[in-house]
């Protein structure tokens, strides 16, 4: 399978092609800032469909999300606690299917889930199937941060991955403000709902039980590119060196109560490792999509171990192609949808500038997705504002049998400690 692209100085450039498979695009550059407290974010603001008239929108979200995570990290503020800053802007959104405005399931409720990993402690946090409260990463982000304090008393495991009702009780009881479900909904959100819930009334009355359910897939399938997308992300690196990711969704529409998607699974949703024993680089991963596909195939993991090979770029393309969309868990899907944006990174000292005492951060960032588009932003601590990007694949490209790849290095530069 060949990929053609190229890597330049500047932002996205024109897509590149894979016979039958990919569009491969790369963009590159060079940023180096002064002082301590340097970092660098990549967000995303789901994988499906983004329509251009809502593009200002998506754009904005990610925009705003980006220079929220870059003031925490100029305040050396650590990248799990990053992440989940970025998150909470991205979950506030009415644009995103996250938090406030996602997508409500068959019963007419939202149920959200959420996790974040942080890649010094290794430690996990993640919520699903949470209602009632507004931002769902939060929760995550206080079970990570509690499990860090030890056992609880008689020496039981403090957990890490709550659903339901004790989610909900649990992030009460740690100080977390409920908000009541039926202020989770917004104009947006209900509108698809009820014009989902009329299709499928419509098709239970003329076709058979083996015609419905078919019917209600392709319902389900088709509404979601006009209604909310699915997840949001983040993958933070900070002035330490420290990688960390987040992941939040309010999942498919019309998705049966009580499903748990990826976002909320161990290896699944996002994964973040710092450099330790035999890796070279630290790593960061969230993903978006399907979440049924990226549970079956354990995608936030797979793209981890792979960025630890020599060119990152091919790494990810490769893991796509055939831990994804040629996966022998999806054999029987004809359409595999799904996106990921990851980051890796290593300090290097290059001795054109030993003697400046400075020890430079190189950071590797890019996304690939199989949807139809995926959106995303991203910002180092240097930049005036922040770059953001709708990804989509070539014309004639098939949604879940082609992808699309993007990218870009940055470099930091920050005083030897």
């Amino acid at each position: 399978m060949e990929a053609a692209g190229s890597l330049g100085p500047g932002g996205p450039q024109s897509p590149g092609t894979a016979e039958g498979a990919a569009s491969v695009k790369r963009s590159g550059g060079e940023a180096v800032s002064e002082g301590k407290s340097v970092g660098f974010v990549l967000v995303h603001a789901g994988a499906g469909y983004h329509s251009e008239s809502k593009a200002k929108e998506y754009k904005q979200v990610c925009k705003k999300a980006c220079q929220k995570a870059i003031e925490k990290l100029q305040a050396g503020v650590l990248a799990v606690d990053v992440v989940t800053a970025a998150l909470i802007e991205l979950e506030d959104s009415p644009f995103t299917n996250a938090g406030m405005g996602s997508n409500l399931n068959l019963s007419g409720d939202i149920e959200c889930d959420a996790s974040t990993m942080d890649g010094k402690s290794l430690n996990f946090g993640a919520v699903g199937a949470l209602r009632g409260v507004k931002n769902p990463i939060l929760v995550a982000n206080k079970l990570l941060n509690e499990a860090q304090k030890g056992k609880l008393s008689a020496g039981r495991i403090p957990p890490c991955f709550l659903v339901g009702e004790g989610a909900y009780k649990w992030a009460v009881d740690h100080g977390i403000v409920p908000c009541p479900p039926d202020m989770m909904a917004t104009k947006f959100s209900l509108s698809a709902f009820r014009k989902n819930r009329r299709k499928l009334e419509l098709a239970e009355k003329v076709e058979t039980e083996m015609i419905q359910t078919k019917k209600r897939r392709e319902v389900s399938e088709n509404t979601n590119d006009t209604a909310s997308l699915d997840t949001v992300g983040a993958v933070v690196v900070d002035h330490e060196g420290n990688v960390a990711a987040a992941v939040s969704s309010g999942g498919l529409a019309m998705k049966h109560p009580g499903r748990v998607g990826q976002a909320a699974v161990y290896g699944c949703g996002c994964w973040a490792e710092n450099t330790s024993g035999p890796n070279v680089y630290s790593t960061a991963v969230s993903t978006s999509g399907c979440g049924e596909h990226l549970v079956r195939t354990v995608l936030a993991r797979e793209c981890s171990v792979a960025l630890q090979a020599e060119d990152a770029h091919q790494a990810l393309l490769e893991t796509m192609q055939k831990k994804f969309i040629r996966s022998p868990f999806l054999a029987h899907e004809d359409t595999v949808l799904g996106g990921v944006i990851v980051l890796r990174c290593c300090k290097c000292s290059l001795e054109s500038e030993s003697s400046l005492n400075t020890q430079p951060l190189l950071v590797e960032f890019l996304w690939s997705h199989t949807t139809e588009s995926m959106c995303v932003g991203y910002m180092s601590t240097q930049d005036g504002k922040a770059k953001t990007h709708i990804s989509r694949l070539p014309p004639g490209a098939v949604a879940g049998q082609s992808l699309a790849i993007e990218g870009g290095v940055c470099r930091l530069r920050s005083p030897l400690t």
